[in-house]
């Protein structure tokens, strides 16, 4: 009778634990899905206000086109999320965010006036 209670008892607690482990498991799916959302699938953009030289457009499929992936700059240098504010010329010529790649070495430089066509759009 004893033993049978113990077993009764460890089979309710292995129920609830995967009741709880089932649980994180949905949210940790949901989280993985809700972020797959948020990148940029081709033939889609993301825009960004670019001041007087017009829009900055973002085409995921343009860079993915040059073998990168989106773990290549997201969290290295940009965070999961399109996030709101304005990226400055001055901070991509001093290689942050655009200009950790833009640089002339690793991609077409945002110093050189012939390119500012390439990201902004009138």
């Amino acid at each position: 009778m004893k033993s049978e209670k113990i077993l009764k008892a460890t089979i309710k607690k292995g129920e609830k634990h995967m009741k709880i482990i089932t649980s994180v498991m949905v949210v940790l799916i949901a989280i993985a899905f809700a972020g797959a959302a948020l990148a940029v699938p081709p033939g889609r953009t993301v825009e960004f206000p670019g001041g007087g030289m017009g829009k900055v457009v973002f085409d995921g499929k343009i860079h993915a086109d040059k073998g990168l992936k989106c773990s290549d700059c997201h969290t290295k240098v940009f965070p999961m999320r399109k996030t709101p504010g304005e990226f400055k010329m001055a901070d991509m010529k001093a290689g942050k965010n655009c200009g950790a790649c833009h640089n002339g070495t690793k991609a077409f430089s945002t110093s050189d006036a012939a390119n500012c066509s390439k990201c902004h759009k009138k």
